[in-house]
């Protein structure tokens, strides 16, 4: 008997519940569907990657993946009629989109009695298990660890090299790539995350505490696109820091915990994706019309006059990705310096960013704007002279993606506009930070006197 895998943000066969379930009755028909509406609103870099992933996985299965083009709610079921497959096997989808897709393509399959068989999901625990006590879903991000953990996830699935491909042909070829501009990619595919996580066990885990804040040096793994697409499973992670003691394997767990939060929350709150869940500000707070244009271009381009802010932006147009505490720092000062709605920010991202993850990309720029739940006060705004000073106290980050200023020394990298006229050819500031703080906390206190 003839099974589907429809592979989707799985991308691999090590650790993979869903492909072993279709396994488990036969031949297995590994299909992957160029989806036009995700396709069209991926930018550049994305996409990139993800063909890059996909040619991996086509390798790891002899050249038998099946790739489809179009709506997979015509796709899939055409598929499963001309191979005669009893069912469609997947990891479950909790993204708004997915959900609504999965629920057509199911309909569309029963009505030829082929069934849609979901196993697992890309996360340990699978959004809107956990529950508070009162059976309502979590707002706070401590309790929900502490029950995540407590609930805790099976080990690795084991992979699965005896799966037996069905080739039945009529595939597409995969399309060519997007022109990047120069823009350097990491390598995809499963064995690439393998490798890149046997390497951070070694040398960024242990100190990950310590150095995952600062941005001017190589303390973060780096897996973030690896688990955007599922070339390896947080499942996966957490068994190996499991074998682990210490601060560093205890803060990546919580870090992979944030993740699962962000993803359950949008599971039970699916119009964060474009929606505050709270407001912060009133609708005459946000800047609007040329000037917003104006302020977010030169935000965009990394054109601030604050160096640590204009070095994240640059590194996000180089890399596809951006360190996170600079994600922080430069989410914090589009929102509460320059006054410009989150939502602005979080398309940028999704535009440019390797590992762009829905509910963590949003719940992330709602995290810092003070909308989302269990979100920073309002009033936490960050200085980014201060966090550049911190987190970036010789300069290096700044120098390295900044080079008007590689010719200044040391911290003063941070404040160019306190170095002689004519020592650098560097935008001038934009915005005063501590005006424009001071706005935004009044902007807050007029919202809250209105609650």
């Amino acid at each position: 008997m003839t099974a589907i895998h429809w592979f989707r943000r799985d991308l691999r066969l090590a650790d993979n519940p869903a492909l072993l379930a279709a396994a488990a009755g036969g031949d297995v028909v590994g299909v992957f569907v160029l989806d036009d509406v995700l396709w069209r609103s991926a930018g550049a870099p994305r996409l990139a990657y993800l063909l890059r992933s996909l040619a991996a996985l086509d390798a790891s299965m002899d050249g038998r993946l099946v790739v489809l083009r179009g709506d997979p709610v015509d796709e899939v079921p055409r598929l499963a009629r001309d191979v005669g497959a009893a069912a469609v096997h997947v990891a479950a989808s909790h993204e708004p989109y997915g959900v609504r897709r999965d629920l057509a393509v199911e309909a569309a399959l029963n009505a030829a009695g082929t069934a849609l068989t979901r196993t697992g999901s890309a996360y340990a625990v699978d959004p809107g298990v956990l529950r508070t006590r009162t059976g309502s879903p979590f707002q706070v991000f401590t309790p929900f660890r502490t029950a995540w953990l407590e609930h805790g996830w099976p080990g690795p699935a084991g992979d699965a090299a005896r799966v037996r491909w069905a080739d039945p042909g009529g595939g597409a070829a995969l399309p060519a790539e997007p022109g990047l501009g120069g823009l350097r990619l990491p390598d995809a595919g499963e064995d690439a995350a393998r490798r890149r996580w046997a390497s951070a066990l070694d040398d960024v885990v242990p100190r990950y505490a310590d150095e995952r804040d600062r941005p001017d040096r190589d303390g973060t793994s780096r897996m973030s696109a690896a688990l955007r697409w599922g070339e390896v499973h947080p499942r996966t992670l957490l068994a190996d820091l499991g074998r682990l003691e210490g601060d560093g394997p205890a803060m990546f767990r919580s870090e992979l915990a944030w993740r699962e939060f962000h993803a359950d929350v949008l599971h039970h709150h699916p119009s964060a994706r474009t929606e505050s869940l709270r407001p912060v500000a009133p609708e005459d707070a946000w800047a609007g019309g040329d000037r917003e244009h104006a302020l977010l271009t030169a935000w965009q381009d990394g054109r601030t006059g604050y160096p640590f802010v204009d070095a994240g932006m640059r590194q996000l147009r180089a890399e596809g990705w951006m360190h996170g505490r600079t994600r922080m720092v430069v989410a914090s000062f589009l929102v509460k310096d320059l006054h410009i709605r989150w939502q602005r920010g979080a398309e940028h991202f999704l535009r440019w960013l390797v590992d762009a993850d829905l509910s963590q990309n949003q719940l992330n720029w709602q995290w810092v704007a003070g909308t989302g739940r269990d979100a920073a006060p309002f009033f936490r705004v960050f200085n980014p002279v201060a966090q550049g000073q911190r987190f970036d106290p010789d300069g290096d980050y700044v120098r390295r993606w900044v080079p008007e200023l590689r010719g200044v020394a040391g911290a003063a990298v941070h404040e160019p506009w306190r170095l002689p006229a004519g020592t650098v050819d560097y935008p001038e500031r934009l915005v005063d930070h501590a005006v424009e703080r001071r706005v935004a906390l009044e902007d807050n206190a007029r919202v809250r006197a209105l609650r």
